[in-house]
């Protein structure tokens, strides 16, 4: 389970570190917040099990192939990933960086989920035909 509480006091205690870093220090604070939210991330992946083992349920409940989510999976992983390397370069005044980064990771979600598409467009196909 997530500890919401604690994440969000570390964020805040985080942040707040990081502000006074950067009065004197800029490339510390940068190194902390980044810091943080790698240990923010990692918390959020570890309590990820229960929500993987329930996501597998639900596949086998509705008869559709395993690989489904691996492909929902991966995705959701490249969403994660791109937003955290989006907002950390954000915080470094990097905004047109971040927004290559977000474009990136739309793309490779797109690339990514093609087969699930196709499997869509098979069931229609076969609705239609029925």
């Amino acid at each position: 389970m997530i500890n919401v509480v604690a994440l969000a006091g570390l964020a805040i205690l985080a942040a707040i570190l990081a502000v006074m870093l950067r009065r004197y220090h800029a490339e510390y604070g940068m190194i902390l917040s980044l810091a943080a939210g790698a240990v923010i991330l990692l918390a959020l992946l570890s309590s990820l099990s229960p929500a993987l083992e329930e996501a597998r349920s639900l596949l086998q409940a509705a008869a559709l192939p395993g690989e489904s989510l691996v492909i929902l999976f991966k995705a959701l992983g490249v969403c994660w990933l791109a937003q955290f390397a989006a907002d950390s370069c954000r915080d470094a005044g990097e905004g047109a960086l971040a927004s290559k980064i977000e474009l990136a990771g739309k793309t490779a979600v797109l690339l990514i989920t093609l087969p699930l598409f196709g499997q869509v467009a098979e069931v229609a196909a076969q609705l239609a035909g029925a």
